[in-house]
């Protein structure tokens, strides 16, 4: 299977062009470029990232700066934003950004080298207090933003679809931590939505699909929608304090 099969064929284009270019710009000191999130997934859409991790062994001036045009080039075109982590800051990333890792180590594809991340496996309590930053960080940015943009009824609905991406992720690392089987990370927010916010979840996370792919939402939505999140994610918070 070619690494970006099921890919939309620009999206696929760039990232060959991408990886020739890492290649020809970092030589020998590139371990592997691997895919991650929504796009390993093959669950892209117009308004998502595109995020890639170029594993080097060394990060030299001169060979990153002959990368710069064509990460400007990818940007613009599909999005794409990359990491550069070194092999042996793979262990401390993956305890530093135990959330974000663990979503590597669920979704990922590699688009060249080996895959640098077969071992990798966050600590339970690295990834349980990652979760637990995540999720207070995510509520107090919302309700800053709802006090500072809710007269601005399209501003809110980006903030709205720009918080899918950590309920998501923090949903899925919460079912991990109680052992459950994994499943996508939009899955795992639909099953751990209904019990904080009841008969009202399948329409509020209804409403931040839809700002994801439109940008856009009924009118007076965006402020009710908001609030709701506010709530899930501190109900997500408490579910995880109840592990113990």
């Amino acid at each position: 299977m070619v690494a970006t099969d099921g890919l939309p064929g620009d999206v696929a284009r760039v990232l060959d062009d991408f990886v020739t270019a890492a290649r020809e710009a970092f030589g020998d000191q590139l371990e592997a470029v691997v895919l991650y999130g929504s796009a390993a997934e093959g669950a892209l859409r117009a308004t998502s990232d595109v995020n890639v991790i170029v594993v080097l062994r060394a990060f030299e001036k001169a060979r990153a700066d002959r990368l710069r045009e064509a990460v400007a080039v990818a940007h613009a075109a599909v999005q794409l934003t990359a990491m550069f982590l070194l092999v042996d800051e793979i262990g401390a990333a993956g305890e530093a950004f135990a959330q974000k890792f663990d979503d590597v180590r669920r979704r990922r594809r590699v688009l060249w080298g080996a895959d640098p991340f077969t071992a990798l496996a966050p600590s339970r309590a690295a990834l349980r207090s990652r979760v637990n930053q995540v999720l207070l960080n995510l509520t107090l940015r919302l309700r800053a933003a709802y006090v500072e943009r809710s007269l601005r009824e399209e501003q809110l609905v980006r903030v709205v679809a720009e918080a899918a991406a950590p309920l998501r992720a923090a949903a899925a690392s919460l079912m991990e931590l109680e052992g459950r089987v994994l499943v996508t990370p939009k899955a795992a927010l639909h099953e751990l939505a209904g019990p904080v916010l009841g008969a009202a979840a399948e329409g509020v996370l209804a409403r931040v699909s839809e700002a994801r792919e439109t940008r856009s939402l009924p009118p007076d939505a965006a402020g009710e929608t908001l609030l709701a999140l506010i709530e899930l994610a501190r109900g997500l918070r408490a579910r995880l304090s109840g592990l113990g």
